[in-house]
């Protein structure tokens, strides 16, 4: 058996494959615990609290973009021209050929900033439409209801024997 049980190797400190395994395993262990002693000696600081503002987009004029794009076209002879001004303005290569392709395409208002999000689907004129219909109904019912009451005070005038004269409608124009 030569000293060997088992396939157990002994290694030349004399101890078997199996103890030495078992120490590399506690070998976290020890760190950890090493990592907590550390932890406890300084204090940890809370987390920052602070709110940070949300980023807000950027949005450029379209006279920025011309002179971005004509300077652009001055320093394209030179190496590397063109990525200094990139990053000189804090621009990407991408929203550059965005700008020419919006150039070559003659649409002189795509070089405006817009405004973002959905496009408003009423129109004003509807909106006031609909407000001036909803008044002329309001005034109809008051209307209505005055004509009620008028015509209920001539039967209470006419049953105490004081009749009101009808008004001629063009008396009073």
């Amino acid at each position: 058996m030569n000293g060997h049980s088992l396939g157990v190797v002994l290694s030349p400190g004399g101890l078997a494959g199996a103890e030495r395994s078992e120490g590399e395993r506690s070998e976290p262990q020890r760190s950890a615990a090493a990592a907590k002693a550390a932890a406890g000696s300084r204090p940890v600081s809370p987390p920052d609290s602070e709110v940070i503002a949300k980023p807000k987009r950027r949005s450029f004029t379209a006279e920025y973009k011309q002179r971005i794009l004509t300077e652009a076209e001055a320093v394209a002879a030179t190496p590397g021209g063109v990525g200094a001004l990139l990053r000189r303005e804090g621009l990407y290569a991408s929203l550059l050929a965005y700008w020419r392709r919006e150039r070559a395409s003659g649409i002189r208002d795509a070089l405006t900033p817009q405004k973002r999000g959905p496009k408003s689907k009423r129109n004003p004129l509807q909106e006031e439409n609909l407000k001036l219909q909803r008044q002329v109904g309001q005034l109809t019912e008051k209307l209505r209801k005055a004509e009620i009451i008028i015509d209920v005070q001539k039967k209470v005038a006419a049953l105490l024997g004081r009749p009101i004269p009808e008004a001629d409608p063009e008396e009073n124009c």
